[in-house]
């Protein structure tokens, strides 16, 4: 039996499915659901303060070109974030310039251009060369709270004994978590600064991510700290599936 598509489209309005662009998120297994669920239901309480003196780094990769590679499903409405309306992602996807980062309550650390492929000797040089002048800066440097994310670069032993041995507190978070570390929504800030430039090559991209970088208000980065506990509660509700953020 042929149908036409056009006949599809309209039953599916009629049973108040409409076209949408996949949200793109992270993939979770129900291992990892749990431990993210967990982590918040364990961290959900902290006070603000607490928030206030942690470092968030992260790395991510910013194109010189690009494509946005959107995808359409057809989902009815409030249903952006079930399972089979999202297109999951591979972190680091593609690029041009891959970057490390930092940020707390108070503002912006240090932003490195990574060259080459980042292992755990690099990702640790990286650290020795930023961490501490970061926090100096952000003025917690005797205080501050270490967060990264579970690349196995992160997790490696060497890395992990340095971090053990050079920080005052760190904090472990489950896996596939972009959403607990607010620095996310600073790529997300960059990319979208970036995309309003004129940019058509490697050194022209590197010196846009640091100019923008160097002018992200700190208000933005203490409204992103601000959402930790909103976000704990969102994995919590969201019984430890993506969530908005």
């Amino acid at each position: 039996m042929n149908v036409c598509s056009s006949t599809v489209r309209n039953y599916l309005r009629l049973n108040a499915f409409h076209g949408r662009i996949a949200r793109r998120k992270y993939y979770i297994n129900n291992v990892n659901r749990r431990k993210r669920l967990e982590f918040a239901k364990h961290h959900v309480n902290e006070p603000q303060e607490f928030w206030k003196k942690m470092i968030f780094t992260d790395e991510s990769k910013f194109n010189t070109f690009t494509s946005d590679g959107r995808s359409f499903v057809w989902r009815r409405k409030n249903m952006e974030l079930r399972k089979e309306n999202l297109k999951p992602t591979v972190k680091h996807g593609g690029g041009s310039v891959l970057v490390w980062g930092c940020m707390s309550a108070s503002g912006v650390g240090s932003l490195h251009f990574i060259e080459g492929k980042l292992d755990q000797y690099q990702y640790i040089d990286i650290l020795k060369l930023h961490l501490r002048s970061s926090a100096e800066k952000m003025g917690i440097r005797n205080s501050f709270v270490f967060m990264q994310d579970n690349d196995p670069k992160h997790m490696a032993l060497n890395t992990r004994l340095w971090i053990l041995y050079n920080t005052p507190k760190y904090l472990q978070t489950p896996p596939q978590s972009p959403d607990i570390n607010p620095i996310e929504h600073i790529w997300d800030y960059l990319d979208k600064k970036i995309r309003m430039r004129q940019i058509s090559n490697k050194r022209d991209l590197q010196t846009a991510l640091q100019e923008e970088w160097s002018n992200i208000p700190q208000s933005l980065t203490a409204k992103l700290v601000d959402s930790m506990q909103r976000r704990l509660q969102a994995i919590i509700d969201a019984n430890g599936y993506p969530t908005k953020y």
